[in-house]
């Protein structure tokens, strides 16, 4: 594959970066962040080497689930700023060079959304079909999305007498996308925030959006989602759908669209390879990850894996087996508290490493050096903890962590005025926060970015094919990502011991060498193709295979 048949597609290398802003500044000091405060971070954001700003929901909400309830999919949280603080964000992002994109969440609405207000009136409201209505609930029906927190996806109506569908809370009812007429809509919406110099949207729970109501033909459904993606090309062709979906493999690859035919999402998180990643950690041996990688599809060039090390969510393990969920549990999350919907854990990865710097850089390691496009969560860069204070998935929500001082430098309001608080232990601002690490060339927030410059200097990582080396050691996982550009390889050592594995790379050229990407040492592969590669307990390495006629720095 040559890149440079496809430098258009910048998703392929890019660093994206996913916050919120409600907790990220607080530039009015009213105790939630606005999307001036985020203004006045984008320096912070460019030095890391952020390429892509995912902001998470912004619009008018009730707030019942982290503005992921909107009452106006065209409007701005008055709290937070105003369209023409998007605007003008947008437009400053992209010239400090990061486009933005915003997460789309249409498969349901906030009950208190105009359009449902409407439709529960009356059966016979112009809005009624807008939502999915039933005289009693199906004898099956879908699992909940939130056990212990919701036992059905119905609820009934009273004033109407008919229940409605609801995948996720009872208060947000889900869109019926079969009524052509909320087709219009989701469109009109896309369109909209294209307009205002948006870049792409990351889908929310896909699957969900895309299935019909029960009894409803509407036909193939990933036809819907191709006619997203479809509209979104012709209004920008730079647009991406970066998509949630948390499925197998081979159910991914549906949502990808198959080959020979119209394209459907162009970027998806591997969820599955991020879920082996903590079972490795969890036994300190390098093959869960290792098979999960070897199983991974091959894509097709227009689209892509997106890495991540957690997400705003609950860390999802659903997709592990009952034992093994057991085995990170027992790990990292062995209180109560720390679990969540018998499948998730609410922590963030340095308390769940004890804070051990060996293995949370390792894991930005592979975060960035992994085939596909690295994604932060806001205060991963630092290290910031959770809050156990905070009840459920709101324990990693917590503000951004800028200085030592009251509320971290958020905002100045009173703390009893914050969106949401601080932790109060070892990962308080006092002790983690922006200002202490910018200038400590020891800190995480300097590997991190170190981490971003030799990604974006590595753009095999984002286009190349990979192949898994063998290493003869359970705990190591060596990898190479091939492209036309070059070569690139990377060793990691999930085990608490050094370790010294014999690299086997096939033929190459007389006078080819492996050029440490984070040193100035460059060791001779010999004619058989191999050389020895020493890693350290946790540690990581990162090559370049630079021929004699190679004449890319290293």
């Amino acid at each position: 594959m040559r890149i440079t048949d496809r430098s258009d597609l910048w998703w392929k290398t890019a660093v994206v970066y996913c916050l919120d802003v409600e907790t990220y500044m607080d530039w009015n000091d009213d105790g939630s962040g606005d999307f001036e405060g985020l203004a006045h971070r984008l320096d912070h954001l460019a030095e890391l080497g952020v390429t892509c700003i995912w902001l998470m929901p912004f619009q008018p909400t009730p707030d019942r689930d982290d503005g992921y309830d909107i009452t106006d999919f065209l409007g701005v949280d008055p709290r937070l700023g105003s369209l023409g603080d998007v605007a003008e964000f947008t437009r400053t992002a992209r010239d400090r060079g990061m486009r933005v994109i915003i997460d789309f969440v249409m498969n349901h609405t906030s009950e208190k959304h105009p359009w449902f207000k409407a439709a529960r009136r009356s059966r016979t409201s112009p809005y009624r079909d807008w939502y999915v209505w039933r005289d009693a609930p199906p004898r099956k029906q879908a699992a909940t999305v939130f056990p212990g927190e919701e036992d059905s996806v119905w609820e009934l109506d009273e004033r109407t007498g008919q229940y409605y569908l609801h995948s996720f809370y009872r208060h947000q009812p889900d869109l019926n996308i079969a009524n052509p007429a909320v087709r219009d809509e989701i469109a009109k919406t896309i369109g909209f925030w294209l307009e205002l110099g948006i870049s792409g949207f990351r889908v929310d729970a896909v699957p969900f959006l895309i299935e019909p109501p029960e009894g409803v033909d509407i036909g193939d459904p990933h036809e819907f989602l191709r006619d997203i993606r479809r509209f979104l090309q012709r209004r920008s062709s730079e647009a991406v759908l970066l998509g949630e979906v948390n499925l197998p493999y081979d159910q991914q690859l549906e949502f990808f669209g198959r080959t020979g035919d119209p394209p459907e999402l162009t970027m998806q998180f591997d969820f599955l390879g991020m879920q082996a990643l903590y079972l490795s950690l969890a036994r300190e041996d390098a093959r869960p990850l290792a098979e999960s990688l070897a199983k991974r599809p091959v894509l097709e060039p227009e689209a892509q894996w997106a890495n991540f090390v957690r997400n705003h969510d609950e860390l999802t393990l659903d997709k592990l087996s009952d034992a093994e969920r057991e085995e990170v549990f027992a790990a990292f999350a062995p209180e109560e508290w720390m679990r969540v919907y018998g499948r998730g854990i609410v922590r963030r990865l340095p308390p769940m490493l004890d804070g051990d710097p060996r293995r949370i850089r390792l894991v930005y390691s592979l975060l960035f050096s992994l085939p596909g496009t690295p994604v932060l969560f806001y205060g991963e860069e630092i290290g910031m903890g959770e809050n156990p204070a905070q009840e459920g998935r709101q324990a990693v929500r917590t503000p951004m962590q800028w200085t030592d001082e009251r509320n971290g430098g958020f905002s100045r309001a009173t703390p009893a005025k914050l969106v949401a608080t601080p932790p109060a232990d070892g990962y308080a601002p006092e002790h983690v926060n922006v200002e202490a690490q910018m200038h400590d060339p020891d800190s995480l927030l300097a590997t991190i970015r170190h981490f971003a410059v030799r990604y974006r200097s590595s753009p095999e990582i984002g286009w190349g094919e990979l192949d898994l080396l063998p290493t003869g050691q359970d705990a190591v996982l060596a990898h190479r990502i091939t492209a036309d550009v070059g070569r690139f390889i990377a060793v990691h050592n999930f085990a608490p011991t050094p370790s010294l594995v014999t690299l086997e790379l096939g033929r190459v050229a007389p006078d080819t060498l492996l050029s440490d990407l984070f040193a100035v040492d460059a060791e001779p592969i010999d004619e058989r193709g191999r050389i020895d590669v020493h890693v350290d307990a946790y540690g990581y390495r990162w090559f370049r295979i630079v021929e004699p006629d190679d004449r890319r720095l290293t």
